[in-house]
């Protein structure tokens, strides 16, 4: 394999992929409103990008008053109810670049919280075939975002070594779960802002974006982090 190219790179869905971020939140809302309470900005913010099990206890705290289980059903049917497949809310960009993957063969895997179910409903939108080597949702993991356990289960199961891969993802928790990995983790804020680290490349938007950018900032990474192996 060259070792200058990534072996594969993996998305996340909400928020990188798909705007689906204000179905979730509309989701969320309705159901505080049905149990009387709300969601606060600051509960809303931490519940972007998190496990919907561990989302769904934090929901318990704001004051609904159901079962894990439940509140996911129902968080779950309620997005996809809301989901209009005439008017897809892709991330801008985001079709472009996954089609020049598939182009030239680079693999791609969905790492997504997102059920199963809900994400193949998404997914049977894509105006393209066979959009995805893989996908890993939410319910199919051991633990959720920002552990490291579901890159490292794409690459696994893609058959490649999870630092040969580039990331995209547009949460906090996301990007936790990217850099863990031992990935090459890059930044696409979407509805919160991500700032600059060492742990992750900031692309403000994938609009106009190639993979000679992805090929860029993984050497760049993989450079970097030969440098620091060499003066270890």
């Amino acid at each position: 394999m060259n070792t200058l190219l990534p072996a594969a790179v993996l998305w996340d869905m909400d928020g990188t992929l798909v705007d689906t971020e204000p179905l979730w939140y509309r989701a969320e809302d309705r159901l505080a409103e049905l149990h009387n309470t709300g969601i606060s900005p600051e509960v809303r913010a931490q519940l972007t990008g998190m496990g919907l099990w561990e989302a769904a206890r934090l929901i318990q705290s704001c004051g609904v008053e159901l079962d894990e289980d439940g509140i996911v059903e129902f968080l779950t049917a309620e997005v996809a109810r809301l989901i209009k497949p005439d008017n897809m809310p892709w991330r801008p960009g985001a079709l472009e670049l996954l089609s020049q993957l598939n182009e030239v063969g680079i693999p791609t895997a969905l790492v997504t919280m997102s059920t199963r179910s809900l994400t193949n409903r998404i997914l049977e939108f894509l105006p393209f075939n066979n959009g995805f080597s893989l996908v890993v949702s939410g319910d199919e993991v051991p633990h959720p975002k920002p552990h490291p356990a579901p890159y490292q289960i794409a690459a696994q199961q893609l058959g490649v070594e999870i630092e040969h891969c580039v990331i995209f993802e547009d949460s906090i928790t996301g990007l936790r779960s990217a850099f863990l990995s031992g990935g090459v983790a890059i930044g696409i804020p979407h509805l919160m802002a991500l700032d600059a680290t060492d742990h992750h490349a900031l692309w403000e938007t994938l609009v106009g974006r190639t993979i000679t950018d992805i090929f860029y900032e993984f050497s760049v990474a993989r450079r970097d982090t030969t440098n620091q192996e060499v003066t270890a």
